[in-house]
């Protein structure tokens, strides 16, 4: 299962669709910032199932500040971040959210800056900003059907 991964897209979606175009995933994943983002990636592409967090930007949010879905063999929490306070370089407090949910993956965005690592048993992906800032990046995540994970930062 392949996973195309977007965080902080600002209502700067263009670059998202093109990724979405030349990556053909078999699922999407925005993480906020702004989350009617996601509604746009998703009708632009119905025909791939998308899953959205809200972020801290988002007035009158549409989407959860937090969810558990299942990729594959793999379940995984997705979150913008700010209530976990990664602000701060910290992750703890976001991989014990995802060990409480059973996850062994963990998405999250708010800081702009791309992430991949493991912490507890978790791995851990930050796809860096789409929308805003000097780098724009997203992640291409790999699930294979043994539980792997392979994630690759791609820039926009």
């Amino acid at each position: 299962m392949k996973a195309a991964v977007f965080s902080d897209t600002h209502t700067n979606i263009a670059l998202c669709l093109e990724a979405v175009r030349r990556c053909r995933p078999d699922v999407i994943i925005h993480l906020g910032d702004h989350d009617r983002d996601a509604a746009a990636i998703h009708e632009a592409f119905p025909e791939i199932p998308l899953y959205s967090v809200c972020g801290n930007c988002d007035i009158a949010p549409i989407a959860p500040a937090r969810d558990t879905v299942q990729l594959g063999p793999v379940k995984a929490f997705i979150t913008h971040g700010h209530l976990y306070n990664v602000d701060y370089d910290r992750i703890d407090s976001l991989v014990y959210a995802a060990q409480e949910q059973e996850a062994t993956l963990a998405f999250f965005g708010h800081t702009h800056r791309c992430l991949y690592e493991e912490a507890g048993g978790v791995k851990v992906i930050n796809p860096g900003t789409a929308g805003r800032g000097r780098k724009l990046t997203w992640a291409e995540v790999d699930i294979l059907d043994n539980g792997g994970i392979a994630c690759s930062i791609k820039d926009l």
